[in-house]
């Protein structure tokens, strides 16, 4: 029995035969000059949203970071693990980053939770149940309204989720202070998998628009 699955080796070998060929240079000198990307990427670790895929992007451009719906928790310097800000906290002090992308997706199963906790396979007592507690205010007022659709009331907290994470965002002092000298930019996101679409969040409004394509 081989100590991967087949189908990640095969995948590992089209990699080094393909894309390292192509851009060994490039690789090298990650390697020997380290990273320095100007976007961070806070993603869902939904397996159909890549943001390498989406952007397009090569080795070394984006610092991405995916959690169980792109959520971001507020600033909260205490002895528990917090993962999501220890990663915050690398880009924008050691790499120093020049934006910040929260980007959500349609079809969220984080999000699908935070409706309904008590859905199959996941409950309250499970990690993400805890986890998607976050954003269980904006939770609660979305699915008590009986005009929108259940998908509706999908979309609607995936994005008012997104909101909530550059909210939250702003509770860290490296990143308040960088944004209010203008060396850090904090962006908002939305990805349709059904068709491609993206739709970017207006810093003026709030609102998600689909941007120019020429």
């Amino acid at each position: 029995m081989p100590h991967l699955p087949d189908h990640l080796l095969t995948g590992y070998r089209n990699f080094m035969n393909g894309r390292y060929l192509a851009e060994s240079g490039r690789y090298r000198s990650l390697a020997r000059e380290g990273q320095s990307p100007e976007t961070m990427i806070v993603a869902c670790c939904d397996s159909r949203a890549a943001p390498e895929a989406i952007f397009d992007a090569g080795p070394g451009e984006l610092f991405v970071l995916r959690n169980v719906g792109n959520l971001v928790p507020p600033y909260a310097p205490d002895d528990q693990f917090h993962s999501t800000s220890a990663a915050l906290e690398f880009a924008v002090q050691s790499l120093k980053v020049k934006h910040i992308v929260v980007m959500g997706h349609g079809r969220c199963g984080g999000i699908r939770a935070a409706l309904d906790s008590t859905a199959a396979p996941l409950s309250p007592g499970d990690f993400i149940g805890k986890w998607m507690s976050l954003i269980a205010p904006a939770a609660e007022t979305v699915s008590s309204s009986t005009f929108m659709t259940a998908t509706e009331r999908q979309t609607a907290l995936e994005r008012i989720s997104i909101r909530y994470s550059i909210a939250n965002l702003r509770t860290f002092p490296c990143v308040s202070i960088l944004e209010g000298k203008g060396r850090l930019s904090l962006h908002g996101a939305w990805f349709d998998i059904s068709t491609g679409e993206l739709w970017v969040m207006n810093k003026d409004t709030g609102d998600f628009e689909r941007p120019e394509m020429t």
